[in-house]
């Protein structure tokens, strides 16, 4: 991974309702099992920036959005308190590899650390070395259905 510091400090925020438009194109880019549709996506970026319990980040270079992160927080059990999930961590292919993911990262876990988060977790299917790299570790497999 190249340092940050050979481009411009980013700027890791909380998303504004504004960088819908940047957000769609990087989750399409994203996205292998669903293309991601403008309408559905309008409607649930919208949840997302009312939801108490979800978190979007956006890296912004300048006055460009060059990625996101989407994560969730909620009670459990087995940690003996709240946990939370990466869902979905995007930076636009020319960005990668300068550290943007890896200050989404840090971001989402010092904001859910705040709000007693006691371990974060996510999967991956292409991204496994970037993870491993920054501290995450392999614990379980990734089951899904797609209804």
């Amino acid at each position: 991974m190249l340092p940050v510091s050979n481009l411009p400090e980013p700027l890791i925020r909380p998303a504004r309702p504004a960088d819908g438009p940047a957000v769609l194109d990087l989750a399409r880019g994203l996205a292998t099992t669903f293309p991601v549709d403008a309408d559905p996506f309008g409607s649930t970026f919208a949840d997302v920036l009312d939801s108490p319990g979800a978190t979007l980040l956006v890296a912004e270079l300048g006055d460009r959005v060059l990625g996101y992160l989407l994560g969730f927080d909620h009670p459990s059990f087995f940690a003996n308190g709240p946990v939370a999930w990466v869902e979905e961590l995007a930076v636009q292919a020319g960005h990668r590899r300068h550290g943007l993911g890896s200050l989404l990262m840090k971001a989402f876990e010092v904001e859910v650390r705040g709000r007693g988060v006691r371990l974060v977790a996510l999967a991956t299917t292409r991204a496994g070395g970037f993870y491993l790299a920054i501290g995450y570790t392999e614990h379980a497999a990734y089951l899904r259905k797609l209804l």
